[in-house]
């Protein structure tokens, strides 16, 4: 599989490009920013996007978005719970405002189990809950992305609004800290991790 990881927009958001290397077709997760790098890394290696998948609705993970939208024709996918933060609602507005995009909504919503298929690779949909309500991680063999869920020694934020530091706690403990200790944690922020890592020293989920 082609894994890619950039580093975009004013807060060094990682946006993740997987491709098939047959099929060519691939994946974007959390296009931040910088539309310009991610359709040359995305036309460097040949790919044709599938689908924009959003782990969830901040502005720092859809920067870029409507751009690369424009450019691929891809399909839009968010959690069915953040899908209202890509409208022009007044929940989304501050998101909306702060990242300077235009309203767009997703061409469809996922849930819990849901599969993302591009070539012969399949995404399986966590439900992450905390950061926000629609917050998900991302399945692949023993890779999750796991967007603003968990980094690297510490959590995702759970003071803004929708936010729940129990909720977080739960999703992780049982979402994530129940895979193997050599799963890769792949976050929205950060360098990468892995589970066992974080089990073992991350003074958030020590004891959990």
């Amino acid at each position: 599989m082609i894994l890619k990881t950039l580093l975009v927009g004013p807060l060094e958001t990682n946006c993740y490009i997987l491709g098939d290397e047959k099929s060519k077709e691939a994946v974007v997760i959390d296009p931040g920013g910088d539309f310009e790098e991610i359709e040359k890394q995305v036309e460097e290696s040949n790919l044709r996007v599938k689908y924009i998948v959003l782990t969830h609705g901040h502005f720092d993970h859809t920067g870029a978005l409507a751009q690369l939208k424009k450019a691929t024709g891809a399909e839009v996918l968010i959690h069915a719970e953040d899908a209202d933060m890509l409208s022009p609602t007044e929940q989304a507005q501050p998101f909306l405002m702060e990242s300077g995009q235009d309203p767009l909504p997703a061409d469809g919503t996922l849930k819990e189990g849901d599969k993302v298929q591009f070539g012969q690779y399949t995404l399986e949909v966590l439900h992450t809950p905390g950061h926000t309500p629609g917050g998900i991680s991302l399945l692949i063999d023993k890779m999750i992305f796991v967007g603003d869920t968990l980094f690297c020694g510490s959590i995702g934020r759970t003071d803004l609004p929708g936010g729940s530091f129990e909720q977080l706690i739960d999703s992780i403990k049982r979402k994530l800290l129940t895979r193997g200790d050599d799963y890769l944690i792949y976050p929205g922020h950060g360098p990468a991790s892995i589970v066992g890592e974080e089990r073992r020293n991350n003074p958030f989920l020590t004891g959990v």
